[in-house]
């Protein structure tokens, strides 16, 4: 059995154990499976020109989409129309990471068994349709699924709220591996056509950039909530030029030159986050930010004049923006432009209604996160741009100098300081909210990272922990475990309340319920086993351990710790033959931005030691290592289940919060983790008897940093040399690139801009492996081991992105829920 075919059979699981799926309610009228055919057949007609019999499965994948779609469209209006009345919130984010919406969408529409039936009457099997599709390349990592996770919950809670972002043709980029090495490939996942993003046309925007106007398509993305006939909206921009080319260039046989404008505009829209190491590079980055957001909002003050009028003066009472990281933080002179220049707003009445339109959430301190523009790059994108953003900076540096503030301090918290915009400080200063996203990560920023802005604006600060869907990434992912959920509660009402899971932990020492869910994870990881064979020709142990870390390759990610413990583990096994750990498969997924050089090394080392291993016969069944190519959310749906252990190991005080390690804890893996993140309130869920911490703590580690030497663990930490020493003496071959040679002198002796080991790799290193060695013998006393992870699903209720929307909706954004 496939995948997607157990997936559909736990939902009928889901169903059949007791009362209707509470999503079958939502239709206006009972959806047959003779109505579903008649319109699939219909579709197929009209898209393809052939009768079903000729139509291929993308045809009827295409078909069944475009049919689910037609189901929605009224209550989509409706909901459109009764939102328009209410105050709203709009989420404007660069990425947002959907994953596949058919099998979502039948769902959580409660019409999964009469789809099977209709293509069953064609001669086709759903599983086989569901896997036509590609997914939506529109987001990378953490930040797009978090997003992605927020909408869901927003429609599941009837809440008016619109996302906004771009239709990325390319998205990111497609990963492959070749000779151990990242290639990066364009994502086309929309050439074939996606029947569940609808064009605008008549509903385009101009935007205007002093070199060139772009009109801005919008693409409609409907979200389905669970139980609710609500649809709500996730728009995305596609940029068109303005002119479509040069008709006398072309005419004169110049045809190159003649397009040259119509490639600058795709250019917009062509990939996610364009390298950005050169100065056009960044001009380009600006650029797609200007567009999506610009688009954004005069959309959505074109849609409150039409239900208000054209006074502006009340934009906030009805209308509030979340600001996702600082991608889209030029929404505030934007604005600002907007009120003054086109809606003749004084200065002073235009500011406050900024400020009580925007909120900020604060993802990392990385200080890439918190981007810098060259102030070139403003003035020769859009100069009225920058001539807000200074009337902004004076207003703020008046206001600072009437309060006493001294003058150092004034230039530090300056948005235009060292050539740059500072576009955190912008967002600070222009939101009436300032939020983290873990407890510990609130704390570092008012304590350190925005310390000084929190003594000034204490009140615009807050926490609000990140959360993650239970319907795609318990219910849907896992529909076994799911089933056994609502057989023992009695109902299936945990879904929507996650919450409900704690009344179950009194099961944990029930040993039929125990020996049930070790059997589920078994098959899961079985599952998981035989699809990676299939479709990667890799071989796994399914009886093994599955250790995995999946999700975006940086530095303080610290993968690079965990190959080396892979490493080790392997010279560890070599030494001794007996070694009493059991079967382990450690298992990585990531991708490396296309310009982050030493990324794409620990990717390339990640390689070379699965190499190692799986060309030593003495490491079969004992040792594997695998690296999953491309990874994205389909593949993250089959994993998340068939997880053992979730390496949550970045640097103590770098990870804002993180999701994945909340997926993994629905799910039943156990958290081997350094006290950081979400990690710290997972912690505090579950008890230190059932999570795993290591390391250096996130108070310590200035302190700690201040007198550390890698040279000292390179040299004293037994395996550690031996280990890193391969990267430089020829057992690994990087093929000339000089990239392992780099990496090791990063470790040991670091680089002219920053120390050896910046990311304290070695110096945790010593604390990881004896851990995780812990962990490893625990995991051999089977009953033992799933009583721990039964504790991390019944506590993991804390961590669903209903409650998270919830308190955003509550405390920021100030919305009441709108039922159709």
């Amino acid at each position: 059995m496939s995948e997607t075919d157990k997936i559909i059979v736990g939902v009928n699981l889901l169903c059949e154990g007791g009362r209707r799926d509470l999503a079958s309610t939502i239709m206006a009228k009972k959806v047959t499976a003779k109505m579903l055919t008649d319109r699939i057949d219909a579709h197929v007609r009209a898209e393809t020109g052939f009768t079903s019999e000729k139509a291929t499965a993308r045809d009827f994948w295409t078909a069944l989409s475009k049919s689910v779609v037609e189901l929605i469209s009224d209550n989509w209006e409706e909901t459109r129309v009764a939102y328009s009345k209410e105050r709203q919130a709009y989420y404007l984010s660069a990425e947002f990471l959907e994953g596949r919406s058919l099998l979502n969408n039948l769902v959580n529409l409660g019409i999964y068994n009469e789809a099977k039936e209709a293509l069953a009457s064609f001669g086709y099997n759903l599983t086989d349709i569901l896997e036509e599709e590609t997914d939506p390349a529109l987001g990378n990592g953490g930040l797009g699924r978090l997003a992605a996770c927020f909408l869901d919950s927003c429609a599941t809670l009837n809440l008016p709220v619109t996302g906004y972002g771009i239709m990325y043709r390319y998205g990111l980029f497609r990963q492959s591996i070749e000779n151990g090495f990242q290639k990066e490939h364009p994502d086309s996942w929309m050439e074939r056509g996606y029947p569940f993003t609808l064009q605008r046309f008549q509903e385009r925007v101009k935007v205007h950039y002093n070199d060139m106007d772009v009109w801005a398509v919008p693409c409609d993305l409907p979200i389905t909530g669970y139980g609710t006939k609500n649809i709500n909206l996730l728009r995305l921009w596609k940029a068109e030029p303005a002119e479509e080319f040069d008709f006398n260039l072309f005419n004169s046989q110049r045809f190159d030159d003649a397009v040259i404008q119509r490639n600058r505009v795709n250019d917009i829209w062509r990939v996610l986050y364009p390298n950005d190491t050169s100065y056009d590079g960044k001009v380009l980055r600006l650029r797609q930010q200007y567009f999506f957001v610009s688009a954004s909002l005069q959309d959505i003050v074109r849609r409150y004049k039409e239900v208000h009028g054209d006074d502006l003066r009340d934009f906030a009472k009805y209308n509030t923006i979340q600001l996702n990281d600082t991608h889209p933080v030029i929404g505030i002179p934007e604005l600002m432009r907007i009120l003054v220049d086109e809606n003749g707003i004084r200065w002073e009445d235009a500011w406050e209604i900024v400020k009580e339109t925007f909120a900020y959430t604060n993802h990392t301190i990385m200080a890439e996160a918190l981007e810098k523009w060259d102030i070139s790059i403003f003035r020769y994108l859009f100069p009225r741009i920058f001539e807000v953003v200074e009337g902004i900076n004076n207003q703020f540096r008046a206001q600072m100098y009437e309060a006493g503030v001294y003058s150092e301090l004034i230039d530090r918290m300056s948005m235009l300081a060292d050539g740059k915009v500072q576009m955190a400080w912008l967002a600070i200063y222009g939101s009436h909210s300032v939020n983290g996203v873990a407890a510990l990560h609130t704390e570092i920023l008012k304590n350190d990272t925005l310390k000084e802005w929190y003594n000034i604006y204490p009140e615009k600060f807050s926490n609000k922990t990140n959360g993650v869907t239970p319907r795609r990434w318990l219910r849907m992912c896992n529909p076994e475990l799911s089933a056994l959920f609502t057989e023992l509660l009695g109902n299936d009402k945990w879904i929507t309340h996650l919450e409900d899971l704690k009344k179950l932990e009194k099961y944990k020492d029930d040993k039929d319920v125990m020996k049930r869910l070790i059997a589920i994870k078994k098959a899961n990881k079985k599952s998981y086993a035989d699809f990676l064979k299939n479709t990667s020709g890799i071989e796994i142990n399914p009886d093994s351990v599955f250790d995995v870390q999946i999700k975006r390759l940086h530095e303080y990610k610290r993968q690079l710790l965990n190959a080396l413990y892979a490493l080790n583990l392997y010279d560890r096994i070599k030494e001794d033959s007996n070694l009493a750990l059991p079967p382990v498969t450690i298992i990585f997924g990531a991708k490396a931005a296309p310009g982050y050089f030493r990324a794409k090394a620990i990717i390339k080392f990640i390689n070379e030691i699965a190499k190692l291993i799986d060309n030593d016969p003495d490491m079969k069944g004992r040792l594997k290592v695998v690296f999953i190519e491309n990874y994205n959310v389909s593949n993250g749906e089959r994993l998340f289940p068939a997880s053992d252990i979730s390496e949550q190991i970045s640097t103590a005080g770098l990870e804002a919060s993180g999701t994945g390690n909340m997926k993994f804890m629905m799910n039943g893996a156990l958290t081997l983790g350094t006290l950081d993140g979400a990690n710290v309130e997972i912690a505090e869920a579950v008890g230190n008897d059932n999570i795993y911490i290591f390391g250096c703590r996130a108070g310590d580690m200035a302190a700690t940093k201040a007198y550390y030497n890698p040279k000292w663990q390179y040299e004293n930490i037994p395996g550690l040399k031996k280990a890193l020493d391969r990267l430089i003496d020829g057992s690994f071959n990087d093929e000339g690139t000089g990239m392992f040679r780099d990496l090791y002198n990063g470790i040991i002796y670091g680089d002219n801009w920053q120390p050896g080991d910046p990311y304290y790799v070695l110096g945790d290193f010593d604390d990881y492996r004896k851990t995780r060695d812990r962990i490893y013998m625990d995991y051999k006393s089977e009953m033992k081991w799933a009583k721990k992870a039964w504790i991390n699903i019944c506590n993991s209720g804390r961590f669903s992105s209903d409650r998270t929307i919830s308190e955003y909706a509550d405390d920021i954004w100030k919305i009441k829920a709108c039922k159709i």
